[in-house]
């Protein structure tokens, strides 16, 4: 069977306090997605292009209102292998210097907040599993 390759960026975006915002997505908007009402962190697909970094800052502002000028550091590279597509997921880390910061959501998801490592490891399959691997490796 042919798959369409995709690429996508995602971020752990971690505050001064230690914490890491977690997105609830939509359960309308994704209807038929594996992260359906599960809370995962922002990103989606690379506009072809445009850098990685240049999609991971749009995307995390598309999604939150968020902006950043650090590098951030790549902390993992993961393959989903669905029926129609592969995507090639690259989550990557980086820290804001405050503790608390507006974030305005978009339609994708329908609600933030702050958690650190212990907090999003307690809630189980209540986070998409792709996350729930990189927090396991953290």
């Amino acid at each position: 069977m042919d798959r369409v390759l995709q690429v996508g960026v995602k971020s752990l975006i971690k505050n001064s306090k230690g914490k890491y915002l977690l997105l609830k997505r939509s359960e309308e908007r994704y209807k038929n997605s594996l992260c359906k009402g599960l809370w995962g962190i922002p990103g989606g697909r690379i506009n072809t292009g445009s850098s990685l970094l240049e999609n991971l800052k749009r995307e995390i502002f598309e999604e939150t209102k968020i902006e950043f000028t650090e590098i951030p550091k790549l902390l993992k590279a993961q393959d989903i292998i669905l029926d129609d597509k592969h995507v090639v997921r690259l989550t990557y880390i980086f820290e804001i210097d405050q503790s608390e910061i507006m974030v305005e959501l978009d339609d994708e998801s329908t609600e933030y907040k702050w958690a650190d490592i212990d907090e999003i490891r307690l809630m189980g399959d209540e986070i998409d599993k792709y996350l729930r691997e990189i927090i396991s490796d953290m």
